[in-house]
């Protein structure tokens, strides 16, 4: 008996001793080593903190930054949305460390470095494990997945995204905005000055999310809603606890917080069955549609492999609600904030609409015909692109350049100081010059990956044609229609809301061209 209590005594106390170490190892030791790993290269940063990594400063450095207010006319606002990667590249350049608890960041804002990760196709480089609630709220669809599992994916979901099929989306695409312009042309004729405010945020989330809603799942804006809503609102959590130590196994506990997610998903999750069992019940000709929607309900009933489970297709319809109409929505906002500045820009380009389309809704061939609108919208997303980062993960210690990383280490590459990089994009960097893409992407910069707006690589944007059409139709619309005015009450101070937004809204004074 005393024997058995021996061993046992020694077992917990070997266990003990093993957890003390491991805990060692996470909180002192692997930072250490990682530290002077990378300092030998050349590779500094901020300190380590115990625990909380560089976050402590980070999270000062955005809270002072959320209340300034900045110049309308500078667009250099790299410091008020990613204050911490402004001031270390300043202190350590371009390439530096730091902490985000106690995982090891490194910034990387060479753009022939970001093309060697995103262009990699043997999994070096692999997406970092995303918090519960992201997964909640954008699904577990192909922006998450990884491997054999996205392969499988993206080959049933390409078809949907065609040109041919996206060219007759174009249609659906002009009757939405259609709607929403004929709303402000009924609050123009109604004010006493025959123009009238509009946020422009608000409308262009919902106006996105009614053209995703009808373009790529056969049903509008109204019934699809409450899965929108619940997105909304899971957003805003996600934005809270996003500068924050996220510990494994409290996604389970049913705090507050986690109550309203729990809540938030089943509303989503029951929104988008009722659309999907609408589909089912309204198959004809054999066909489910030839829109996402359709395209994922055949292939959960197809036999050659490439199939979809019920649970699977909820989850991909969560990740195209959102980054269907999320990053096209900031798109346009930014795009409208940017004409009504410069309002030499707003007119050239309604000559060249009007040249091309008259005032007809424009079709595929027309809007093939807008470069300057297309410049414009390109230029757009280089100031104010919708995702401020990308991040990668190294799976196995490896080369990267020059630099040597270890496994786990995450890769971190600011797109927004990439995209105003005077070294690529040279002294007017931080200028709106729509014309530096006269003669295409490519040669706009002196690296032809300086912008990375839609990413870069295999893992590219499935929807970014889709995206770049429907920005098109709908500003091709609006300049037919309306003269757009920046308001005296605009207060510019864009900010990272997951994707970059106006924190204040944008409000625009649209005045009709033809009472």
């Amino acid at each position: 008996m005393g024997y058995l209590i021996g061993v046992a005594m020694v077992t917990s106390a070997v266990l003990i001793i093993s957890k003390i170490w491991k805990i060692f190892v996470i909180l002192f030791w692997r930072p250490y080593s990682i530290t002077r790993h990378f300092q030998k290269q050349g590779v500094t940063g901020p300190p380590y903190s115990i625990l909380s990594g560089s976050l402590h400063e980070i999270k000062a450095m955005i809270k002072d930054a959320r209340e300034r207010i900045i110049d309308t006319h500078s667009h250099e606002i790299t410091h008020r949305v990613l204050p911490h990667y402004q001031k270390w590249s300043s202190l350590y350049g371009k390439t530096f460390l730091y902490w985000f608890g106690t995982k090891p960041t490194i910034c990387i804002a060479d753009p022939e470095l970001a093309k060697e990760m995103l262009s990699n196709k043997y999994g070096f480089y692999t997406k970092p494990e995303p918090r519960p609630s992201i997964v909640t709220m954008i699904g577990d669809g192909l922006v998450l997945v990884d491997g054999l599992e996205w392969v499988k994916r993206r080959r049933i979901l390409n078809p949907a995204f065609s040109m041919d099929k996206l060219k007759v989306m174009i249609s659906r695409m002009a009757a939405c905005t259609i709607s929403m312009l004929d709303e402000w042309k009924n609050q123009a004729i109604e004010a006493k000055g025959k123009f009238k405010t509009i946020e422009m945020n608000e409308e262009f989330h919902e106006l996105t999310a009614d053209i995703i809603a009808h373009t790529a799942f056969g049903v509008s804006f109204v019934q699809g809603r409450e899965a929108f809503n619940a997105q909304r609102e899971l957003q805003n959590h996600c934005i809270a606890s996003s500068v924050d130590i996220f510990i494994p196994g409290t996604q389970y506990l049913p705090t507050r917080s986690n109550l309203q997610i729990w809540k938030l998903d089943r509303e989503m999750k029951k929104s988008l069955q009722c659309i999907i069992e609408s589909r089912l019940h309204d198959e004809s000709d054999c066909s489910y549609g030839d829109d996402l929607l359709g395209a994922m309900i055949d292939a959960s009933k197809t036999n050659n492999g490439l199939r979809l489970k019920m649970n699977e297709i909820v989850e991909e319809c969560k990740t195209f609600f959102f980054a269907g109409h999320e990053t096209t929505s900031n798109l346009l906002t930014w795009t409208v904030f940017l004409l009504g500045l410069h309002k030499e820009w707003q007119e050239k380009l309604r000559e060249e609409v009007l040249h091309n389309c008259g005032t007809e809704i424009p079709d595929a061939d027309m809007l093939a015909k807008l470069k300057m609108v297309n410049m414009v919208l390109i230029e757009a997303l280089r100031l104010y692109t919708p995702a401020l980062e990308l991040q990668r993960v190294a799976s196995e210690d490896i080369k990267l350049g020059n630099l040597l990383v270890p496994k786990g280490t995450c890769l971190a590459m600011p797109i927004i100081m990439m995209h105003r990089s005077k070294e690529y994009w040279g002294e007017d960097a931080n200028e709106f010059n729509p014309l530096r893409f006269i003669n295409g992407v490519s040669k706009a910069a002196k690296h032809p990956n300086a912008l990375l707006a839609f990413g870069l690589g295999p893992r590219s944007c499935i929807g970014q044609n889709f995206a770049m059409l429907e920005a098109k139709t709908v500003i091709a619309l609006i300049l037919q229609r309306f003269s757009l005015s920046l308001s005296p009450h605009y207060k510019h101070a864009p900010a990272n809301h997951l994707t970059l937004q106006p924190q204040y809204g944008l409000p625009i004074i649209v005045e009709p061209l033809n009472l």
